[in-house]
């Protein structure tokens, strides 16, 4: 049987649908949005920028708002040809995910923990018990806590040394800002107080007594400040630790594995420095271990009264050992050009290293004594692995995870001194069966000669060599690398005939630092390079006969970049909360997370900065063109990509929206950059995306039932 014919099989259905349902009335006609030009100068260039008054960062304003709402209206008209087929994947994805999950345990000063997800519940429960075994008690519920709220996502949450308080950091506004909620595990009770304008970076002292956490900027959301806080006391008497006063520089807190030590760690794109705080005496005065350097990198630990640092300062990234701050480095593993030297833990009798190479993960554990190496070894052609909490350095078993395109999520542990490896848990996939799923990965060249790798996956029963629709992922930024992962989410698609590529262009960091540099800064055309080409070699070589992208944020701009370059090669695009505006937003310091990356895209105060990004921004280079049809989606209170760059972005592209043309803006009302909170929520986001692209192939291939 044909992929054709599969394909019509399961969507004529949807087809006579779409016949038969007209748009409701008054929403046959896509909103254009007013033009008012606002003219804007630099370096002697002269924009205009017709829909600058998109702009509200108070997020109220009536006019913007009923632009928004009037979107989603006509978003949701066009959709509601997809909505039965919406309904179905949705349904799929649900089932496939099983209604109860389980973390595999973990064990940490005494305790086990776990996480855990009751039957239909949104949100995960937290518990733990003691080690010798007992009831589980519980931590943190975030159903509980999300009640009442049209937002809750819980992100880091710290039990104190002495196990007698939990602090939970929670955003509740969608902005990225979070708050720090106290709970009392001797009582059970919840701190009145919260800390507000938290990062949701957080450790506590040693002794338990303080929580050291780190503030936002009130206008950038940098994570500027390190204050210090005692349970029971107002915020406003919490102690100034640290202050970050350049603005290239973001702020995090950490933990050494001999727990001698917090670590502030102030970092920018390029530059990495960490001052060290006694973890016993919290209120004594931090010091530097090493000043900053532009190009410099060292990320620090502690461990039986030496320091360990994965540094660059000789080229690539090696790791070296001190006995403290101004001793000479001694070289433990050196910078290898062929090996990316990632992370490592420090164990009692091992040191573990995971490394990247020819674009993969590499695990090994190096003996203390003797040097006697173990290597983990990966059967998939393209996956993800990486370290797991590992909390006790005195363990002789690495926890580590491991997921493919066709392995669902597992985690193992590994006993370094023999070498094996032990199952503990693998995410329950209802239905699922790994051989009816293949993955391959390829490398594909690029106009300049450069090989790009590509992870891509199908249903081999479903393939036809030139004949199937292909949709291509892609990221590409800050050095991030985007390995192959499981998704249940994605058989939806698999099993309906499309081929799911991954495109690991420029700018990511799957090939080491040198990656990274090759696609940012002047460089950064090199990653729409890639995925134009990466797409059309995967056409030419017989994997896909209609193409599809899909990228969100950084991937958003890579997309909507390659539909500027090349409109005529994609049937459809999934924009998710897309950063296409970026030279206006480069331009404007106010914004959250603009002067701490001027050293991925440039800082356009610059002539030749603004030349290079102005080139590439895609708001900036729609042009006239049939661009493809578009589902563009943005977060009302998202501060790391404000909603009006994609909300401009289409009323730009809408000047040119031909007759039949899908493109379409949904903005989700009360989200931000991560969309909505809740696991089942955001099932919602991945049913109508692909529904939106089963749809155009459902049209496509079948013409004549249109």
């Amino acid at each position: 049987m044909s992929v054709l014919s599969v394909s019509r099989q399961g969507l004529l259905p949807l087809l006579a649908l779409l016949a038969a349902s007209p748009l409701p009335a008054g929403e046959a006609s896509a909103p254009r949005a007013e033009q008012r030009p606002q003219r804007l100068l630099a370096h002697g260039d002269a924009r205009v920028d017709n829909y600058a008054w998109l702009r509200d960062d108070s997020r109220s304003r009536p006019e913007v708002i009923a632009h928004l709402q009037a979107e989603n209206r006509y978003a949701a008209a066009q959709l509601a040809r997809h909505e039965p087929l919406r309904q179905t994947l949705l349904a799929e994805m649900r089932a496939r995910g099983g209604q109860r999950e389980l973390s595999a345990p973990y064990v940490e000063r005494g305790w086990r923990y776990r996480e855990r997800y009751p039957a239909g519940a949104q949100q995960a429960v937290y518990e733990r018990q003691p080690a010798g075994g007992g009831r589980w008690q519980l931590l943190l519920d975030g159903n509980q806590r999300a009640e009442g709220l049209a937002y809750y996502r819980l992100g880091a949450w710290r039990v104190s040394p002495r196990g007698d308080w939990l602090a939970a950091a929670e955003d509740v506004e969608a902005g990225g800002a979070q708050r720090i909620a106290l709970r009392n595990l001797k009582t059970g009770a919840w701190s009145q107080q919260t800390l507000a304008g938290a990062s949701g970076s957080m450790q506590w002292s040693e002794g338990g007594s303080e929580l050291l956490y780190v503030r936002l900027h009130p206008q950038t959301q940098r994570p500027y400040q390190v204050y210090r806080h005692r349970p029971g006391q107002p915020q406003r008497e919490d102690a100034l630790v640290y202050q970050e006063d350049d603005e290239a520089f973001s702020l995090s807190l950490a933990a050494t594995a001999s727990r001698r030590y917090l670590l502030i760690n102030a970092f920018s794109s390029d530059s990495a420095e960490s001052w060290l705080l006694d973890a016993r005496r919290p209120q004594a005065k931090p010091a530097r271990f090493a000043r900053r350097a532009a190009g410099r990198e060292y990320y620090l630990d502690h461990y039986r009264g030496e320091f360990f640092l994965r540094s660059n300062h000789a080229g690539g990234f090696g790791l070296y050992r001190s006995a403290g701050p101004g001793a000479p480095l001694r070289t433990l593993i050196a910078p290898n050009p062929d090996r990316e030297l990632e992370t490592y833990l420090l164990f009692k009798d091992w040191l573990v290293v995971k490394e990247r190479q020819d674009g993969l993960s590499r695990i090994r554990a190096i003996a203390w004594r003797g040097g006697r190496e173990r290597r983990l070894a990966f059967p998939d052609p393209g996956y993800m692995a990486w370290l797991d909490n590992n909390p006790d350095p005195d363990s002789q078993t690495l926890r580590y995870r491991y997921s493919s395109l066709t392995t669902p999520t597992s985690t193992y542990e590994w006993e370094m001194a023999s070498g094996a490896s032990r199952l503990t848990q693998r995410a329950a996939v209802a239905g699922y069966r790994p051989g009816d799923y293949r993955s391959e990965r390829l490398w594909l060249p690029a106009r300049d000669g450069v090989r790009v790798p590509v992870t891509l996956v199908y249903r081999p029963s479903l393939f036809r060599r030139g004949r199937n629709p292909l949709l291509v992922y892609g990221y590409g930024a800050y050095g991030m690398n985007m390995d192959a992962a499981f998704s249940s989410a994605r058989l939806s698609l698999l099993d309906r005939g499309f081929v799911f590529a991954m495109a690991h262009v420029r700018g990511g960091g799957e090939l080491g630092q040198a990656w990274h540099e090759q696609g940012r800064l002047r460089f950064k055309q090199n990653s729409f390079n890639d995925f134009v080409d990466v797409s059309r070699g995967l056409r030419d070589a017989g994997y896909g006969k209609r193409l599809y992208a899909m990228g969100g944020s950084a991937g958003g701009l890579l997309v909507a970049a390659a539909m500027n370059q090349a409109p005529e090669l994609f049937h459809g695009v999934v924009a998710q909360v897309p950063f296409v505006d970026v030279l206006t937003s480069m331009q404007d310091p106010t914004l959250p997370l603009t002067t701490g990356e001027y050293g991925e895209w440039g800082n356009p105060e610059r002539a030749a900065d603004y030349g290079w990004i102005k080139a590439y921004s895609p708001y900036d280079g729609v042009r006239p063109a049939r661009y493809p049809h578009l589902l563009a989606s943005a977060g009302l209170h998202d501060r790391q990509v404000p909603y009006w760059e994609p909300a401009k972005w289409v009323a730009k592209l809408r000047e040119r929206q031909w007759p039949g043309q899908r493109l379409l803006l949904v903005t989700e009302m009360a989200a931000g950059h991560r969309g909505q909170s809740g696991r089942l929520s955001r099932l919602e986001a991945s049913a109508r995306e692909y529904a939106f692209l089963l749809g155009l192939e459902a049209e496509a291939a079948a013409p004549a039932e249109n």
